[in-house]
């Protein structure tokens, strides 16, 4: 869900102290007939049971290479066209997805299972070079405690975060260093326009927002309502991810009746992941079983506890702690991903002029 740091998602992964799956392989693994080699960020996770039982299906053993945060994979994957690494990339998202799309990365193959994909995540689907895998939302996340206690209500929208009552409350990550930071970025300018967001910035600066490098940092150390930090930060608003209540919740007996966070839904951006047959696959027949696993109700099913993002079919079971903890986000902010491919770099130091200055 990625521009990573994630996480996506991917940082959220981290916070729980999942392990990840990664299987020893060398550069064109896919060589080996046998073999099936995907290629994705350090944050992509799977059951084993679950990977098992598509190896023992379809004969193929799967090597996975993960070659670090989701901009580093892509840029590795550009760098590597004609002759990728692998025969599989996941993990590019609708911030990325442009770029890649752009520079050849991938060939068309129409997944199995992809009719149970909604039309709305397909965001190439007149040539299927990339298939939707799951999507989550980057949003603002409150401390329930300190607004109890201080007899506030949390904010809802990003209009809120302007008002005097939460003057210095809310910490950021950087959008230059940082995926969610980027994401809150690209929210604010889907809100408010190319025109808008540079205004908004300049208040929600003047309202004391604390900005740092990474969400790690941010959630955990500044976040006052983080349980794996301790509740030592002093600030209680963080941008993080609308899977972060039911994380918190993830493994507590007896189980609470709500999170210790909520989320401010009126502040969310969509991030949207997928993965797609690498140009110049050694392996394209195993690359496309590879694919249409990824898209299987089984992997789909597996997807929101392994990289707490939620599975991109719509036929896919989501588990109780996402139903229960986790917030629904109805309409969140989104750009077209050629707009964010074309304004990216620009917006980024817009953005640090304004904030870091």
């Amino acid at each position: 869900m990625s521009i990573t740091s994630r996480i996506t998602v991917p940082a959220v992964a981290a916070a729980v102290g999942i392990a990840a799956l990664a299987a020893c392989g060398t550069p064109g693994g896919g060589a080996d007939a046998k073999t099936v080699t995907l290629v994705s960020h350090d944050s992509f996770n799977v059951s084993r049971s679950v990977l098992a039982a598509f190896e023992k299906e379809s004969g193929y053993k799967v090597k996975i290479l993960k070659g670090g945060d989701a901009g580093k994979a892509v840029n590795q994957a550009i760098l590597s066209k004609g002759n990728p690494q692998g025969d599989v990339f996941f993990g590019i998202d609708n911030t990325l997805l442009s770029r890649g799309l752009n520079e050849g990365v991938f060939s068309p193959y129409e997944a199995k299972g992809l009719a149970n994909v909604p039309a709305g995540l397909q965001l190439d689907k007149g040539e299927h070079r990339v298939t939707p895998l799951d999507y989550g939302d980057i949003c603002v996340n409150y401390d329930r405690g300190y607004f109890a206690r201080h007899k506030t209500a949390p904010p809802k929208t990003f209009d809120d975060l302007l008002e005097p009552r939460y003057k210095g409350l809310l910490v950021t990550e950087n959008s230059a260093t940082s995926s969610p930071g980027l994401a809150f970025q690209l929210g604010t300018i889907a809100k408010y326009g190319q025109d808008g967001w540079q205004d908004y910035w300049k208040k929600l600066k003047a309202n004391g927002v604390e900005v740092v490098d990474g969400w790690e940092q941010a959630y955990y150390e500044r976040f006052s309502g983080s349980a794996a930090g301790k509740g030592k930060g002093d600030k209680p608003l963080v941008v993080s991810y609308a899977s972060s209540p039911p994380v918190e919740v993830l493994g507590k007996k007896p189980a609470p009746k709500e999170a210790p966070t909520g989320v401010a839904t009126g502040t969310c951006f969509r991030q949207i992941e997928f993965g797609g047959l690498l140009k110049g696959a050694k392996n394209a027949k195993g690359g496309k079983a590879l694919l249409d696993f990824l898209v299987s109700k089984e992997f789909q099913e597996d997807v929101p506890l392994k990289m707490f993002v939620n599975p991109a079919r719509k036929d896919a079971k989501v588990p109780e702690l996402f139903t229960k903890y986790g917030a629904t986000i109805d309409e969140p902010t989104t750009l077209p991903p050629e707009t964010i491919t074309k304004n990216r770099e620009q917006w980024i130091k817009q953005w640090s002029s304004l904030v870091l200055k």
